[in-house]
């Protein structure tokens, strides 16, 4: 009986496209995504990525959503028994640390949701999870939303890298309170991770008041 040859190459696939796609996006940024490049990294011809993506933009939602599908969500399972506010902070922690990994793609998960499968996990295992502890589904709704906006724009840019490794760029005469801010690059993942961690407790502390306010079932 004849055996068919293995092809060298695998075949093309949506999982081989979102990963070549993925590594250039971290690599050079989104700009850097397009059919010929992407068909040059797989070695196949650039028609061929249409059989499984329309467009740039469905690859790039597709990168997205893989990020999305590393975040942890166990301890929104109803059985995980970590409270809410556990919850939040544990999961805002495995965003972030997606997204840190992931940078360059932070502008098109800010996009929200839309019709990405893991994107749209996320966003229904929180307001499951709120609405499940006691929160009013209105409030629960802006509390996904509050915890979004806070964690990505804690990816979006760095708060240390601001400010340059020059001293003399901070003249006390011009900024009298400035005369360590040289030292904030060499610093950075203290300064953005302690800056992170402030402002999730304060978050946090914030919810947990009003969630003592709310009215006794």
């Amino acid at each position: 009986m004849w055996r068919m040859a293995r092809p060298r190459k695998p075949l093309l696939s949506r999982d081989l496209i979102v990963e070549a796609a993925g590594t250039l996006v971290d690599a050079e940024g989104l700009e850097a995504v397009s059919t010929r490049r992407l068909a040059a990294a797989l070695g196949v011809s650039g028609p061929s990525l249409y059989n499984h993506f329309r467009t740039k933009d469905e690859i790039l939602d597709a990168v997205a959503d893989a990020v999305s599908a590393r975040v942890d969500l166990s301890m929104f399972d109803a059985a995980d028994g970590r409270g809410w506010r556990a919850a939040l902070h544990d999961w805002a922690h495995s965003y972030r640390g997606a997204l840190s990994d992931h940078p360059n793609i932070v502008p098109v998960l800010a996009r929200g949701p839309g019709r990405r499968p893991a994107g749209l996990r996320v966003a229904d295992a929180v307001f499951g999870a709120m609405t499940a502890a006691g929160w009013p589904p209105a409030q629960a709704t802006r509390i996904g939303a509050l915890m979004r906006y806070f964690i990505l724009g804690s990816a979006v840019a760095s708060f240390a890298r601001g400010f340059v490794d020059d001293e003399a760029a901070y003249d006390p005469a011009d900024y009298p309170h400035l005369g360590r801010a040289h030292l904030l690059a060499e610093r950075q993942r203290e300064v953005d991770e302690g800056a992170f961690e402030t402002g999730l407790a304060a978050l946090l502390d914030g919810l947990a008041l009003q969630y003592a306010a709310l009215p006794q079932p």
